[in-house]
């Protein structure tokens, strides 16, 4: 039995958040419209991101940037991904939904040009993933250091500057 789902044109099936949202899979995931969030996901078990597959992830997050969210910054590690952003407001009203369709492009994507650049088929990213709900300066503060400081703590880069795929938003 075949279900249609009716949406706009070109829409992509996922509602704008208008008003504060709790949903869980393992995680429990709040949603407030105009929420900077902290987020964090992890490639699946065994799969390591060579740099040129780091360089295309952070490509990706980056193209979204001003369009579904404000990116602030972020990194892409070798086997997980650190972003602080926060999901811009839809023409229509609402932002954009529960970070899920955003973050459901980025993996979609990236995957794919992965994959295809290693002749495999298949999930990159689990499909889980940790965010919160920056409460305030202090702790927007506090996540831009951690995530620009993560390689540098990871032994992956002496110091942030010189850690290729760290993005961090300029004045």
């Amino acid at each position: 039995m075949s279900q249609q789902i009716n949406k706009k044109p070109g829409g992509t099936g996922f509602q704008p958040v208008q008003k504060f949202q709790a949903t869980r899979r393992n995680l429990p995931h709040w949603q407030e419209p105009g929420s900077i969030y902290f987020i964090t996901w992890r490639a699946k078990t065994g799969q390591v991101l060579q740099p040129e597959e780091r360089r295309i992830t952070l490509e990706t997050l980056r193209y979204w940037d001003g369009f579904k969210w404000t990116l602030f910054v972020a990194v892409v590690l070798p086997d997980h991904v650190h972003v602080l952003a926060q999901p811009l407001s839809r023409p229509e009203g609402g932002v954009f939904s529960n970070l899920a369709e955003i973050l459901h492009s980025v993996k979609r994507h990236s995957a794919r040009v992965i994959n295809q650049l290693r002749g495999t088929q298949g999930s990159l990213w689990q499909d889980e993933r940790y965010d919160r709900i920056v409460r305030d300066e202090a702790e927007f503060l506090e996540k831009w250091n951690y995530i620009r400081n993560n390689p540098v703590k990871s032994g992956l880069a002496d110091s942030p500057e010189e850690y290729p795929w760290l993005y961090e938003r300029g004045e």
